[in-house]
């Protein structure tokens, strides 16, 4: 049985078959839909934190696919408080036939994927963001043509989004580059990690403390936010720390004209990034929205079949 819970448990060719599965199951939508491959299956989701895109998209996907997805919120559950996760674990897995988890702590879906006898996804972690990561691929795949060689700058806090990107990038010989204040870059043995892959693909990682460097040479210019969910209490000490690291359009001035701009949303607008920016011609963002579908539908046809 295999789970979805880290880019760094997996084989680059596993992760290239899943985009061209997505690439296929987008284009059989398009045309006039999926056939139900996932009939009689149901998605347990399990959310300790509030969901628009990940909720909204597995939903979805298992509807196109013909199973069925149930929500199950931290009022219903209390992961790892009203019951323990190993007992969460194994009750749903006598109901449903695969779990994803959105969770705070990495070491939660980690637990999660111990105890359950059916796959678990990882809809986000602290720690790990992987189904963004490969709507984010295919994303670029679809704007590109390819991936691999092509330059990837994430302007920022070196979070999950971050590590499961440049996990991603590395996968397919992509060139990824980090731009964080200092204290606020990706762990070193996340980026060993990476580069490893790197080595192996044909990319490479750089990290920068000057945003106007990393910009220079991307294809890619990529944000999210500096202050994610359970950070509220540091708000003004980040934003204070990331002035001067806001994708707008002095930035983008800055980089080759045929960079597009990325961002995992929810975007605070007038913090990482500006609304001529986010609204403007080079953005990706809502196409990579969309995508988290279409990606989220191949992660759980490789995981189900």
């Amino acid at each position: 049985m295999r789970h979805f819970l880290d880019l760094a448990d997996f084989a680059s060719e596993d992760l290239h078959a899943i985009i061209d599965s997505a690439i296929t199951l987008k284009d059989e939508w398009c045309k006039g839909g999926n056939p139900p491959l996932l009939r009689g299956k149901v998605l347990g989701m399990v959310f300790q934190k509030p969901s628009l895109r990940t909720r909204v998209s597995f939903d979805v996907a298992m509807q196109h696919l013909g199973g069925h997805a149930i929500m199950l919120g931290p009022d219903e559950i209390g992961l790892g408080k009203r019951e323990s996760i190993a007992d969460v674990a194994r009750v749903l897995s006598g109901y449903t036939q695969i779990i994803m988890a959105r969770v705070f702590a990495h070491q939660h879906v980690v637990e999660l994927a111990r105890w359950s006898r059916v796959p678990v996804i990882n809809g986000l972690s602290d720690a790990q963001h992987p189904c963004q990561a490969m709507a984010d691929i295919l994303t670029i795949r679809e704007h590109f043509g390819h991936v691999a060689g092509l330059r990837i700058a994430f302007i920022g806090d070196g979070n999950n989004v971050a590590a499961s990107l440049g996990q991603a990038a590395a996968h397919f010989g992509a060139h990824f580059t980090l731009a964080s204040p200092a204290g606020y870059a990706l762990p070193e043995e996340t980026l060993e990690g990476i580069a490893e892959v790197a080595r192996h693909r044909g990319g490479s990682v750089r990290v920068f403390h000057n945003p106007l460097e990393a910009v220079r040479d991307a294809d890619v210019i990529y944000t999210d936010t500096w202050v994610s969910m359970g950070q509220e209490a540091e708000a003004s000490v980040r934003r204070e720390a990331f002035h001067g690291y806001q994708v707008n359009g002095d930035l983008m001035r800055a980089a080759p004209n045929h960079a597009v701009v990325m961002h995992d949303l929810p975007a605070y607008r007038g913090f990482e990034i500006t609304d001529d920016v986010a609204d403007g011609e080079q953005s990706l963002i809502f196409q990579q929205a969309e995508n988290r579908l279409h990606a989220q539908k191949a992660i759980l046809l490789q995981l189900m079949q």
